[in-house]
Formats: C-alpha cells, structure tokens, sequence
C-alpha cells in the first residue's frame, strides 16, 4: 500500500536570507544541482552545464505563456483608499469584464467604483464578489476597443511575487527578466520561472546539438502558489488554469518516446500541462482546455525523464509536486544540501535538474 503524505510533511527549515530578491546579474548564470533519481546522487553545477546532459533527438518541453502587466493601483471612490487591483483573467472573451483580487479588500463592495491613474483616466466598477479577495469588475470605456487591453496594461506593473515586491521596489529590468526569452502568447500572471534562466545562445547549442524544442503554453495564474491549507493533500483543490498542447509537441515528444530518448519538462508548469493529456498508452496527446491537476505524491508520471524546476518555498504545491517526481527522500536531502550550500531559492533563484 502507497504511503500517505500529508502537507505537514512538506516543511524544511528555509532561511528568508535565502529568498532571492533579484535575478542572477546575467541570465543563464545561475547554480544548479543535479539530482540523479537512479544514483541517489547531489551534484553542484552551473546553468550552462544542461548542455552537457542531453543529446540528438532529445525534447526539452518550454511553457510559451507571456506574463502581462498584471498589478495595477486604483483609489477607491469617496474615500480615495489605494486599491491594489491584481488582474487574473478576462472573463468570456470580454476584454472589458475581468475576474481581479483587491487588497485591502474589507470595504470593497458590488458597486464601488475604482479610479486608475493620475487623472482618474480610467474607471471600473465591481459588478460581483467571488472570494473573500475576489472580484468581477467591469471597465467602463467608450474608446476603441482594439486598443483597450493596450491602454488597460499602460496602468500596470510586472507582477513579480508579492514576497519580492514586498521586499523592493519593482525595478525596470524586472519587465525583462520576469519573462522567458521565449514568451509568445499573453495571458499569464507569473512566470513559468524555470524557463528565466534559457538564454537565446543557450536556445541555439542545444538545437546544434539536435535537441529538439517543444512547446505548449499553460497561463499560469496564482493557484500554484496559493496557500494550501488542509493537511490531506486528497482535499486541496488547485485553481483552473488555461492549457494547450498542440499536435507539433505531440509528434516530438512522442517521437522522442518511441525512440528512448529523452523528454525534458522545463518547470512544473509544463509538467502538469503533459500530465493533463495523456492517452492509455502512455502518450502524449493533444489537449486544449483548463486543468487543475494538482501532482503530490504518490503519483506515477507518465511523459517526462527529467525536470529543470527552481527550489521552491515549503508547503508550496510546487514543492509538493517536486517531491513527487523526485522523490521525497531524496529531494529532502537535496533542499537540505541547497540550505547548506547557500542556493538562492524562490522565483528568482537558482535551481535544480533532476535526471
């Protein structure tokens, strides 16, 4: 019989010196740890060292979504309270109709209405309550609509994590290092942060090599990192988030499958994509719709041979999710050896290459 895990399993002792407030100087400079699942074995190396582990016909897996502006400020009116206004998706194809999280969100009623900008250029009204910080808004705005979601994102800031934007400023760079090099379709609120690190040059060796690149596009939304809170891991349920794996990923990487080689899931985001369309046979198949697959253990993967993945905060499904596909023994081991060794954890940290 499978062992039961439970949330209070997923603790480790994580210094907050540890928690990286800005990226590494230079993309693809991180440390990363190489955890061998079959040797049980903890190696230290740099980023640039992935060009060493794989190898002609190989399919290394990317999440293609591209963050938006999504953090944006209002004052509330008649009281002229400020209102972080956090956008998580437009609603139904309507551009003007958003589901949004305020905060502080006490006060912030069906009704009310939110002024953004110096001049109260643009106004919204909350047209429903979802969640205790949850809310439907409605943009009230007579322009051209072709170019609302342009002006709506002119009001916004990168969405780094709450944590980091906590701790500093939001910077200018983070427009540009809070987004993979690759980013193509809009509509996520953070960053698939295992993909931060690729560089183009790094993109363009690993092609010379004859490792192929996959893509399929998860819009990441705030649900990977929300809190869980039930201590039977059966009960938490994740948000739904948008994914598609089309049929050139599929070829790949069952090509790839059919062949022995090696299929590489660049983050947990692109894991629970693969893993959210699976055929019987233990391939990949093309899906496109919303997942809330929540990945703890035990749980038998199906598609990918290795997972690049950032080190995580405790209790995160991240982590949980980690442990999984890694093993929870020897990732504990691991955490504790990245603890000691001083890795830089979190969004913008170092990270790690199970194989």
């Amino acid at each position: 019989m499978s062992e039961v895990f439970k949330l209070s399993k997923f603790v480790y002792k994580l210094p907050e010196e540890l928690i990286a407030k800005h990226p590494s100087p230079e993309r693809g400079e991180s440390r990363m740890m190489i955890v061998d699942r079959k040797k049980g074995k903890i190696e230290h190396k740099t980023f640039r060292d992935i060009l060493k582990y794989f190898s002609e016909d190989d399919v290394m897996v990317f999440n293609n979504t591209k963050v938006f502006p999504a953090r944006l400020w209002a004052t509330k009116e008649k009281t002229g309270a400020k209102i972080e206004v956090f956008l998580l998706r437009e609603l139904n194809g309507n551009q003007l109709l958003w589901d949004v999280l305020v905060d502080p969100a006490r006060k912030i009623r069906v009704g009310n209405k939110l002024y953004f900008g110096d001049d109260d250029l643009l106004v919204a009204e909350i047209v429903d309550n979802t969640t205790s910080r949850g809310r439907t808004i409605r943009f009230l705005y007579d322009g051209d609509k072709s170019k609302f979601r342009e002006f709506l994102f002119s009001f916004g800031e990168t969405p780094i994590p709450k944590y980091i934007a906590s701790k500093r400023n939001i910077e200018a760079s983070d427009k540009d290092r809070y987004q993979t090099v690759y980013a193509k379709h809009e509509g996520a609120v953070a960053a698939p942060t295992a993909g931060l690190h690729f560089t183009k040059e790094i993109l363009k060796r690993l092609e010379i090599k004859g490792v192929n690149l996959a893509e399929v596009t998860l819009h990441t939304g705030l649900g990977s990192f929300r809190t869980i809170d039930v201590e039977d891991l059966s009960k938490h349920k994740m948000d739904a988030e948008y994914v598609k794996v089309g049929s050139d990923a599929v070829a790949l990487v069952n090509e790839a499958k059919d062949k022995g080689k090696k299929v590489i899931s660049v983050g947990t985001t692109v894991m629970r994509s693969i893993e959210s369309g699976v055929t019987s046979e233990g391939r990949l198949k093309e899906f496109e719709g919303w997942t809330n697959l929540f990945i703890y253990p035990p749980y038998d993967f199906s598609i990918a041979d290795c997972l690049l993945t950032n080190f995580h905060l405790p209790k995160s499904s991240l982590f949980i999710m980690t442990c999984a596909y890694g093993g929870y023994d020897l990732i504990q081991e691991a955490y504790k050896e990245a603890v000691k060794e001083k890795y830089n954890f979190f969004t913008y940290g170092d990270c790690m290459l199970i194989i």
